[in-house]
């Protein structure tokens, strides 16, 4: 029987996918996953009992709070301006959804900091998924300029990890 943490992987992983449907059966035990509409309908039966679970789909952006208004048009001048300059940037994106490692061991150093030049194939930080550990390479020359993740954060799918100016 797959656990809790485990469904909610699939579920992630399926709402990130174009596959709209998913069975998964073992030992009598059946799990059904259905994409209608933003929510993920997922059915756990056990000998021809059902009970359906329905979970709604993560948003597909973070909502931002309201600014207070006095400082609104100066918060926003500056998020453009840092949008502009990410724009010229290259983000070397998490591959899988896991746990961000930025050194190969807690006694060791990161791999790599803001300052740090890398070239194509060097690898900039470890992700863990499902007890494997990815050596994860920068696909540019170029200098790190920002680590937009913290180590031992989760990390999901197409997340932006750093930002690299390319040579």
């Amino acid at each position: 029987m797959l656990k809790i943490q485990e469904i909610r992987e699939l579920i992630k992983l399926i709402d990130k996918s174009s596959i709209n449907e998913f069975k998964y059966e073992n030992d009598g035990s059946k799990i059904v996953l259905k994409k209608n509409d933003g929510t993920a309908v997922a059915y756990h039966a056990e000998e021809a009992q059902s009970q359906p679970v329905v979970t709604q789909a993560p948003p597909a952006r973070e909502q931002v709070p309201a600014a207070e208004p006095a400082k609104e048009n100066t918060e926003v001048k500056q998020e453009t301006k840092t949008a502009d300059d990410d724009d010229n940037l290259h983000k070397v994106v998490s591959p899988m959804v896991g746990t961000f490692y930025a050194a190969s061991s807690p006694d060791e150093e990161a791999f790599v900091k803001p300052g740090d030049q890398v070239s194509k194939d060097s690898i900039v930080c470890i992700i863990e998924a499902m007890k494997l550990f990815n050596e994860i390479e920068s696909e540019v020359n170029g200098e790190i300029v920002k680590v937009l993740v913290e180590n031992g954060q989760l990390v999901e799918y197409g997340q932006p990890l750093f930002l690299v100016k390319a040579e």
